[in-house]
């Protein structure tokens, strides 16, 4: 079992993902086509179940058209 950090910081990169997914419009589907990831994945993450690489970290900032430190410039994270 993950202890509370690991859960913790894959569920604020999960909704980060989905902030950052709604802002831009995109559906889960959508975003997944664009970051060459698969649907079910994209939704795992931004449910806080899996826990995201820094590859795939990069492919989603990529297909959102940011960059990461824009990734990672949110009070999520404070």
């Amino acid at each position: 079992m993950p202890n509370s950090s690991q859960s913790d910081i894959q569920i604020l990169i999960g909704n980060r993902i989905r902030e950052l997914r709604n802002e831009s419009g995109f559906t889960q589907e959508t975003l997944a086509l664009l970051a060459g990831l698969d649907r079910t994945y994209i939704n795992s993450v931004e449910n806080g179940r899996r826990n995201i690489s820094a590859q795939a970290i990069s492919k989603i900032a990529d297909a959102l058209k940011i960059s990461l430190r824009t990734f990672f410039d949110s009070d999520l994270f404070d």
